[in-house]
């Protein structure tokens, strides 16, 4: 069996146990009613629904040289992800190995056979990816949520095209380094500083990528795997309060998780920032974006367009968006 590049099971449970003895799994503080929607009690959408015609519209003027970018990086069975996380295509030729082809004009043709996880290389957690105690964005228990077939709730079929501003903070150009260093919390001075220093402002609505040349880990002839997916460089607890509190739409990074790997110091067990952004405030996760040409370019400003795959009861997605400028 060829080996892949998912995460080993054992190094995420020592992530785990790690965050479990330092930081000590008490739960995070959470606000009085925090899993109440401001949409009201049955929104399955979370902060999709800033989204309107008149801030698409907006977000359309930003389009000025008709230059786009993907934003997907490129998918393979040796995609580092998150571990048991893995995925393989089949290609096929039915009924025709024998045959010169289908019909008297021999027509022939490839079908693929896809198997894996949903969540492999660059994606969108959805709002039924990440809960707190069995209770996920508005409220919602568990058991009404997940399914053994599909997710009953906050499925991504319901998820709208996502068309409005998006805004880059190159944080490896912030901290003065080629690929910011593992472990390294983005927080709200530091978020507000980076806007600062490239003259954008952070708006409700917005999609906010960071870029920290994470990705440049897996380029050239020895890529490095076990490190791109062990640990990582990303938002912080404070710097997640802070996007929720200006009201983003989403937020993405170019790190297979978007928080800071280790966690932070004092921070109340695993993946808190996913905690805070998801079920806290219907905030969605990117992750695994490609924002290399965006920060060659110092495109800090641009148009963001997602579509998602409708599948019916999906918890995650395989993404390709695109920034137009």
């Amino acid at each position: 069996m060829e080996k892949t590049a998912c995460w080993e099971v054992n190094t995420m449970k020592s992530i785990f146990l790690t965050a479990a003895f330092c930081c000590g799994l008490t739960g995070a503080a959470l606000a009085e009613g925090w899993h109440t929607s401001p949409w009201g009690p049955e929104d399955e959408l979370g902060a999709a629904n800033l989204i309107t015609p008149e801030s698409v519209l907006a977000a359309s003027k930003l389009v000025k040289t008709g230059k786009t970018y993907n934003l997907g990086i490129e998918v393979s069975k040796t995609t580092p992800a998150f571990s048991p996380r893995s995925m393989s295509i089949t290609v096929l030729q039915p009924n025709q190995i024998t045959t010169e082809g289908l019909g008297t004009n021999g027509m022939t043709y490839n079908d693929d056979i896809f198997m894996g996880w949903l969540g492999i290389g660059p994606q969108i957690d959805g709002l039924g990816h990440i809960g707190i105690k069995h209770t996920y964005y508005n409220g919602f228990a568990g058991a009404e949520v997940a399914k053994a077939d599909g997710l009953a709730k906050l499925g991504l079929e319901k998820l709208p095209p996502i068309v409005t501003r998006g805004v880059l903070l190159d944080m490896a150009a912030f901290y003065g380094q080629d690929i910011v260093e593992e472990g390294t919390p983005y927080t709200r001075e530091d978020i507000i500083s980076a806007a600062e220093a490239q003259g954008v402002e952070l708006k409700k609505g917005d999609v906010v990528l960071f870029h920290s040349g994470w990705l440049n880990l897996l380029d050239g002839e020895n890529p490095d795997h076990e490190r791109y997916v062990k640990v990582e460089p990303g938002l912080g607890i404070s710097g997640a309060e802070y996007l929720a509190e200006v009201g983003v739409v989403a937020a993405g990074a170019d790190t297979w998780g978007l928080e800071a790997v280790p966690f932070e110091k004092g921070s109340d067990g695993v993946f808190a920032v996913h905690q805070i952004l998801i079920p806290q405030n219907g905030i969605y996760i990117l992750e695994n974006m490609d924002t290399r040409e965006l920060a060659k370019d110092k495109a800090y400003e641009f148009m963001f367009v997602l579509g998602v795959t409708r599948m019916k009861g999906a918890v995650q997605m395989m993404i390709n968006p695109t920034a137009i400028r």
